[in-house]
């Protein structure tokens, strides 16, 4: 498992979505070991607290991870860290 000190912090820079940087940071996190497959995300609430945006922003964000393939989502369960692929 990565340290959490090998990631660096979520800073979404001027010219970027937020929405876009925050997906970057979880998929960083994801790679990094931080976040392993088969996991549950926090919640969005959770998430936007920790991260400190909307909570928009965040549904916005795993929109974008379910986009690549990075978790997905089971309707009253969670959102969950896939497996990468092989």
């Amino acid at each position: 498992m990565a340290a959490e000190q090998d990631i660096p912090p979520f800073e979404p820079g001027p010219a970027q979505y937020t929405y876009v940087a925050l997906a970057d940071h979880i998929a960083l996190r994801i790679r990094g070991g931080d976040l392993n497959p088969g996991a549950r995300l926090p919640g969005e609430r959770d998430l936007a607290v920790e991260y400190g945006v909307a909570v928009g922003t965040v549904r916005r964000a795993v929109a974008e991870l379910r986009d690549r393939g990075l978790v997905v989502t089971l309707p009253a369960k969670g959102t969950f860290i896939t497996e990468p692929n092989a």
